[in-house]
């Protein structure tokens, strides 16, 4: 009886511990890690501000609203508690913040991973911050805001106007259902909160640049203040040090690491280096500590191929837009991302473009752990390009994105837009040539693809789209009479007449590129074959979405999608990788490999067959 009581015992308090628990309780950047932190996710309250209203009446200084929200889900998902699916334009949270009392002395930083769209902080009713982009993280300096052993109101308000064409909304609805290739919206917090104590003169961001030639780590720090300390960097294989240089800690300085017998990263020994910062004051005492890693490799172009540490490296990508059924752009756990990459893999894919939407640093982290490679793409869709104010604040988002993200050894290129095709002759080519200018001055080590599958002003990669569902007819169209095909015919429709874009011939203060097999081409969209087992029912073909027509059997599906990748790898002398649509189906569109709640559709024994595939086993 005894023993029958403890076992209820203990399953109540899993139970209650479960109910408790904080969601997403990981350390949210695992690349640049501090002990001293608190997760803010959990209860907050909130309040819906339909007029607009709120900060007349006072929203600003709440200490609690009627509502309550499970941070760090949206108001329209089921996670977060609340699942209201219409359009969300103003949105308050607050919370109630505890200092501790061993922070005193140090800077108290409020980190957001993303908040979308435009967002203000207050503490106690005082604004401490202000920003713009709903995929970029930031943080916010609360020491004079906040006293340690004291409690605080945090209030967060946001706003999003996804309908106003001046902020990126990437695939979330324009209008009030999903329709297509379009979904449920995300507004406000969608990433982790938290808090953590930064010394004076502690390191605020560093570089690292993974130099496999000369077989050394280049690390690039910033510190908050310079006041003549030291700036210790350690390098350890497996626990043992490696490699380890102190120098001033200075943001002019650079520490520079000679990595022995150097092991590579890659997809087939994704193998990390463990990093350890510390800052070391005026007497030699560590103030601040920092845990890292890095992975020691290198991607470069060299004609028409992209190179993974020197070597001519295929892509076998999949299109993931990183969309859940619970959470929409908020994975329900760290194991869920961990799984959607693992899916990838078992399918027979060496990689996703992660598509319209900026991922979390946890997914890129077990990226770089599994080895899985990845491109980096803004959540473009829904912005007016030709609007000067609209490229200032995607321009600046951008920035943040790529800054936050460039240490990561498995992200290999960057692509800040998607499908642009009514680009002016001023506006479009300025903000293009902008961003490739601005990503190579933060970030040199990576190929810049400006817009894919659309119109290519400034890049380093060509690509096309291509959903023709006949392998023989999509030959024909990929490489016809000995050339590759750059511009599908619908895409010079949607162009203006005044530019010249069958040769791509036009020429002006800025220019369109023209293809001359000097860059790599790749089809990185393709397939996208609809598949739902129940579409023969009228009610499912009145609800799915897909590309073409969906196939009659599993069978003719095998072979479609089967005899669509052969096409691709038969032309890698002059096509070098692809990326399948898609990994899941999202909501109305039902072209994955794997259903939304991530259930597999088909045997995925020969789906891997089919994705396993290189140029050199295609037959």
């Amino acid at each position: 009886m005894k023993r029958i009581l403890n076992i209820s015992t203990f399953l109540l308090f899993c139970c209650i511990t479960a109910l408790f628990a904080v969601p997403r309780a990981e350390y949210p950047r695992p690349q640049f890690e501090r002990a001293s932190w608190v997760n803010l996710n959990g209860e907050w309250t909130c309040s819906f501000d339909f007029g607009g209203s709120g900060m007349e009446r006072g929203f600003y200084k709440s200490k609690g609203f009627d509502k309550k929200i499970t941070v760090p889900f949206c108001p329209e998902s089921k996670l977060s508690g609340i699942g209201y699916t219409d359009f969300i334009n103003h949105f308050w949270y607050q919370r109630s913040i505890s200092i501790p009392q061993e922070w005193d002395g140090k800077n108290i930083l409020l980190n957001f991973g993303a908040v979308y769209y435009k967002s203000e902080v207050y503490i106690d009713g005082v604004l401490a911050n202000r920003h713009f982009g709903g995929t970029s993280s930031f943080s916010v300096d609360i020491t004079d805001f906040v006293k340690p052993g004291q409690t605080h109101s945090l209030v967060v308000y946001v706003e999003s106007d996804v309908r106003g064409a001046k902020q990126p909304a990437g695939k979330q609805n324009l209008q009030y259902e999903s329709y297509a290739c379009n979904y449920t919206r995300t507004t406000g917090i969608w990433q982790t909160v938290w808090m953590e104590a930064v010394h004076s003169e502690g390191v605020q961001s560093v570089q690292i640049l993974t130099d496999i030639d000369q077989q050394q780590i280049v690390v690039r720090p910033r510190f908050y203040k310079e006041l003549g300390g030291k700036f210790q960097v350690i390098l350890k294989d497996n626990g043992k040090v490696v490699a380890s240089q102190t120098v001033t800690a200075c943001s002019l300085s650079s520490v520079v690491l000679p990595v022995r017998k150097m092991k590579t990263w890659s997809p087939e020994n994704p193998f990390l280096y463990d990093l350890e910062y510390k800052v070391l004051d005026k007497n030699g005492i560590v103030v601040d500590e920092v845990k890292a890693y890095a992975g020691m490799r290198k991607v470069h172009i060299e004609g028409n191929k992209v190179f993974l540490n020197n070597q001519p490296y295929y892509q076998r990508l999949v299109l993931d837009q990183g969309f859940y059924p619970d959470g929409i752009w908020t994975a329900p756990s760290d194991t869920a991302l961990k799984r959607d990459i693992i899916l990838a893999m078992e399918a027979g894919f060496n990689g996703a473009r992660l598509h319209q939407k900026v991922f979390e640093e946890r997914f890129y982290y077990w990226a770089d752990k599994l080895g899985y490679l990845t491109w980096g793409e803004a959540s473009s869709w829904g912005m007016d390009c030709n609007d000067v104010e609209t490229a200032r604040n995607f321009i600046t988002e951008w920035c943040e994105i790529v800054q936050r993200d460039r240490n990561h050894p498995s992200l290999l290129i960057w692509t800040p837009t998607n499908e642009q095709f009514w680009p002016d002759r001023v506006q479009y080519p300025r903000m293009m040539n902008d961003l490739y200018n601005l990503t190579k001055m933060i970030d040199p080590t990576r190929p810049f693809h400006g817009t894919s599958g659309g119109v290519h002003i400034a890049t380093d990669i060509w690509t096309i789209h291509n959903y023709e569902q006949n392998p023989a007819e999509l030959k024909k169209q990929l490489y016809n009479d000995g050339k590759l095909f750059v511009t599908p015919k619908w895409e010079i429709q949607l162009m203006p007449k005044n530019i010249g874009f069958n040769g791509l011939k036009y020429t002006d203060q800025y220019r369109f590129l023209e293809y001359k097999k000097d860059m790599p081409y790749l089809v990185d969209e393709f397939g996208g074959i609809k598949w739902n087992p129940v579409q023969q029912m009228e009610s499912a073909q009145n609800i799915s979405w897909g590309y073409g027509e969906p196939p009659r059997s599993l069978e003719e599906f095998y072979a479609r999608l089967k005899g669509q990748v052969d096409v691709v790898l038969s032309l890698s002398n002059d096509i070098w990788g692809y990326c399948y649509t898609q990994l899941t189906d999202v909501e109305q569109e039902q072209n994955g490999i794997y259903y939304y709640d991530r259930t597999p559709k088909f045997d995925m024994k020969r789906i891997h067959a089919i994705f396993s595939k290189t140029p050199e086993s295609k037959n």
